[in-house]
């Protein structure tokens, strides 16, 4: 029998539940998979909580990696044995094996192994997305970028190195600033100890930075604001701390008519085209060793309830995965 985590109620850690669970075959558009390395998201704990609601029970997980064990009707693209890799609908990434519509999937190169491709499909094309979609930031831009030391953060700090920008990047702790730098990060700020804006301010002249890369949310955004350029362009992608206050449409003109932006990483990889773009830079780039990815957690997937008090405790770095 497969096994997957599953939750009857929202709630903290405990709620979440190891049960057997029966895949059956691939209905038309869609294929099983057998998992061999799941992602572990923040954004899984928003729908454990039920910050993001979702019909109840429910699994968890949007990101995995494997292969493809058989293939429903009219399927075209994809075929037994292909490797494969996705992040995105429906929840249930939690599982040693599933029935997946082929809409999500995306083929893994060989140079890619699947515990890699579980810790940065998501990771990686938020990454993308920032760097390569949301802004025309170009070679000698300097960004503020939060949380510098966790798993977009590392893949941030380096991309942003190939393309010339300078990274102010926040940080909790002197291990944390010591990834962070080793990633590529120029500048450290200890948000829970300096005044961010201000140090932000002293590091670029006065002149604030063209962009704010916040996936915090509520106890980092008046920091975040404050740290912009005029007409800059705070980019609010996660909310880890907790939703982003309502937004007072005088204070952006008075921080200077700067801008604030909730993207969400469906919206930048609707598109299959565009998708497969994203995907390819990204895959390009770790392949050829210009981007590493950091595994600092490695978890077995019974053991989900620990995972996800390590992530909300602030106890993890780069990325982290589930082995099957």
């Amino acid at each position: 029998m497969a096994h997957a985590i599953r939750f009857h109620e929202t709630g903290g850690p405990d709620v979440l539940r190891w049960e057997e669970v029966e895949v059956g075959a691939p209905g038309p558009g869609e294929v099983r998979i057998r998992h061999a390395a799941v992602g572990l998201n923040f954004a899984d704990t928003y729908f454990r909580t039920g910050l993001y609601p979702a019909p109840l029970p429910a699994g968890l997980g949007v990101e995995a990696a494997g292969t493809i064990e058989a293939v429903g009707p009219g399927v075209t693209g994809f075929a037994e044995g292909d490797r494969v890799t996705y992040t995105g609908s429906p929840l249930g990434a939690y599982s040693t094996e599933r029935v997946m519509p082929t809409g999500s999937l995306i083929k893994l190169p060989d140079a890619i192994g699947f515990e890699t491709a579980a810790a940065m499909t998501m990771r990686g094309l938020t990454s993308a997305y920032l760097l390569r979609r949301i802004h025309p930031l170009k070679a000698g831009d300097t960004v503020l970028l939060h949380a510098a030391a966790g798993g977009v953060g590392l893949i941030v700090c380096q991309w942003a190195k190939l393309l010339g920008l300078t990274v102010i990047g926040t940080v909790s702790s002197a291990e944390k600033a010591e990834l962070a730098r080793a990633h590529g990060c120029d500048h450290i700020v200890y948000y829970r100890e300096e005044d961010v804006a201000e140090r932000v301010r002293e590091l670029t002249g006065g002149e604030g930075v063209p962009v704010v890369f916040d996936s915090v949310g509520r106890t980092t955004f008046a920091g975040s604001l404050g740290s912009l350029a005029r007409r800059g362009l705070l980019v609010c992608f996660g909310t880890a701390s907790g939703p982003v206050p309502p937004i007072d449409a005088m204070q952006l003109a008075l921080h200077g008519s700067v801008f604030v932006t909730r993207p969400a990483l469906a919206d930048y990889i609707a598109d299959p085209a565009e998708r497969a773009e994203l995907a390819g830079e990204l895959f390009g780039h770790v392949a050829a060793g210009r981007i590493r990815i950091e595994i600092n957690q490695r978890y077995s997937l019974g053991d989900a309830a620990r995972a996800h008090r390590d992530l909300e405790g602030g106890r993890t770095t780069g990325s982290s995965v589930f082995v099957l």
